[in-house]
């Protein structure tokens, strides 16, 4: 008699409280005049914590690491709402992610006494082909040229989360971030993100670049976790997608287990990642 295959459990979810993302696609969906429908699922329906259809959710995964390093997500207008976006993954795993819309005409107040508080050192992610050399660096905790140093503070990665024409007009009109440094990365290898292809091959999704500056805050787990997440996220996503299981056993979960070990023994952000 042939027997129907039993798929393998799935790990059981923990709860979280909303991070920054997650409450800022909630103030966005407020102030819609019309409900926001995404695509996939029974009538559309998404888990409210992953953005996935409930059948490939993967809030069971969530990585949660304490890092010295922090992440502040600018955001365009509709980014929080999209089940694609990265900005995501990173507030899931970064435990000091920020998140805020980006608009032209205002800017939130909360967002300014971040950028002010004299624990954080911000860094503009950006190309530096686009910017003045003299505001470029390329590693983090190296003062630019003419500035003297100062105490160590606490990286905080400032990521301009949305398409590259809307990222480049973010950075243009934005005159609150011209006193930081620009961090402009030269990763070796390409995008492996599948989910939106930018044009140019050397642009990479949000979660990615964000993986970029934890590696170079010497954030070594929780870089390896967040780019494990992402694979994990890209194969549920797809999957879903193409009506397909998701593979609980295959190599991106395992890598995420993998990095999830590293993470844990070698500690995020090494011995001297306590808080200021």
């Amino acid at each position: 008699m042939t027997t129907t295959p039993v798929p393998p459990p799935q790990p059981q979810a923990v709860p979280h409280p909303p991070h920054a993302v997650s409450r800022l696609r909630t103030e966005r969906l407020a102030r819609s005049a019309k409900p926001f429908l995404a695509r996939g699922g029974p009538k559309g329906e998404r888990c409210a914590g992953c953005r996935l259809v409930p059948s490939h959710c993967i809030c069971a995964l969530r990585p949660v690491l304490p890092t010295r390093a922090g992440m502040c997500l600018l955001m365009a207008d509709i980014e929080p709402l999209k089940p694609s976006n990265t900005g995501w993954l990173i507030a899931d795993v970064v435990a000091d992610t920020f998140a805020f819309g980006w608009a032209r005409t205002e800017v939130q107040p909360d967002l300014l006494a971040l950028l002010a508080d004299p624990q954080w050192q911000p860094y503009v992610v950006f190309p530096g082909e686009f910017v003045a050399p003299e505001r470029v660096v390329h590693a983090v905790g190296v003062p630019r040229a003419g500035v003297e140093p100062a105490a160590p503070k606490r990286p905080l990665f400032v990521l301009l989360d949305a398409t590259w024409p809307e990222a480049r007009k973010m950075f243009r009109k934005s005159p609150y971030l011209d006193r930081f440094p620009v961090l402009s990365l030269a990763p070796e290898q390409l995008s492996r993100y599948h989910l939106r292809r930018s044009t140019r091959m050397d642009h990479f999704c949000t979660s990615e670049v964000g993986a970029l500056c934890l590696e170079l805050a010497g954030e070594t787990g929780a870089a390896q976790v967040l780019e494990a997440y992402l694979d994990v996220f890209t194969h549920h996503y797809l999957q879903s997608k193409h009506q397909l299981p998701a593979d609980w056993n295959g190599e991106a979960h395992e890598a995420l287990c993998t990095a999830m070990r590293g993470a844990d023994s070698r500690g995020c952000g090494g011995a001297d990642s306590e808080k200021a």
